[in-house]
Order: structure tokens, then sequence, then C-alpha cells
């Protein structure tokens, strides 16, 4: 008699497995699976969540169109070129002025050579001049910002 039965389900099986698509030497083995308790039991678990589970793939998709609109969206793209450029702008042409008057400074320094010493009378009139008292300022505000950290951390 169990022959007999046992014919009928794989059978059965076979005709699951064509309907679905799926291999029949690999049936068994997904049958198998299915009854085992632990497998039974994961599966409880997860029909149970399912309302959380199609709850948080609703937002994930809503959160993936949305950014998927959001990136391809050319108006959107360009205006935050506009201001990421009008942000960078200033800073860009501040570094541009600095490269090319030190650039500047070098070529100079290159022409003149080493023959052109500085005496103390032109130390003393460089000392005048404006850009060098507010360069000595910046060196003077810098090195007392760096002895408070110094005393800070000995403490």
């Amino acid at each position: 008699m169990t022959e007999t039965s046992r014919p009928q389900s794989s059978e059965g099986s076979e005709k699951v497995a064509e309907n679905l698509g799926a291999p029949q030497a690999g049936l068994p083995d997904v049958f198998d699976q299915l009854l085992k308790p632990e497998i039974q039991e994961s599966l409880t678990v997860l029909v149970e969540q399912l309302p959380k589970l199609a709850e948080m793939l609703t937002f994930m998709t809503k959160a993936y169109d949305f950014g998927k609109s959001v990136a391809t969206d050319p108006v959107l793209a360009e205006d935050t070129m506009a201001s990421l450029s009008g942000f960078t702008k200033p800073v860009t042409d501040a570094m541009k002025s600095t490269a090319s008057a030190a650039i500047e400074a070098g070529d100079r320094v290159r022409l003149q050579g080493d023959s052109n010493s500085i005496s103390v009378f032109g130390l003393m009139k460089m000392l005048k001049d404006p850009q060098v008292q507010k360069g000595l300022r910046f060196a003077q505000a810098y090195l007392d910002v760096l002895n408070e950290r110094e005393g800070q951390t000995k403490r």
C-alpha cells in the first residue's frame, strides 16, 4: 500500500515541479526542508511579520522613487550646481589670487637672485609696510593660540 501511495505523491510533486518550473531533482530537498520544525517556525515568524515587512517595503519604495526623481531631475541638478558654485566661487577666487601672488613673488625672487641682500634699514622699512604688519599680527596670534593649547594639555 505504501508503494502505491508513494508514486502518487511523487507524481504530484512532479506536477508541482512542472507548474513551478523547478527541476524535479531538487523538489524532494525543498519538501524535506519544509518538514523541518525550525523551518516551519521560521516561516511562521515570517508570516507574522509580513505586515511590518510590507510597510517597510512600501516606505523603501517611496524613498527609492524620491531619490531617483531627485537624482534624475535636471532642474534640481542645475540649481544645486549653481548654489555650489555660488558658495565655492569666492573661495576659489581667493585661492587663485593667493596662488598667483605667490608665483609672481617667486618669479621676482628668482630674477633678483642672491645678490640682493636685505639690510637692517631695509628690514625696518619693511616693518612699516601694512601687509607685513598684518602678517606679523597673524603670526603673533597664531603663536599665542599654540602656547595656550600647549599650556592646557600640560595641566
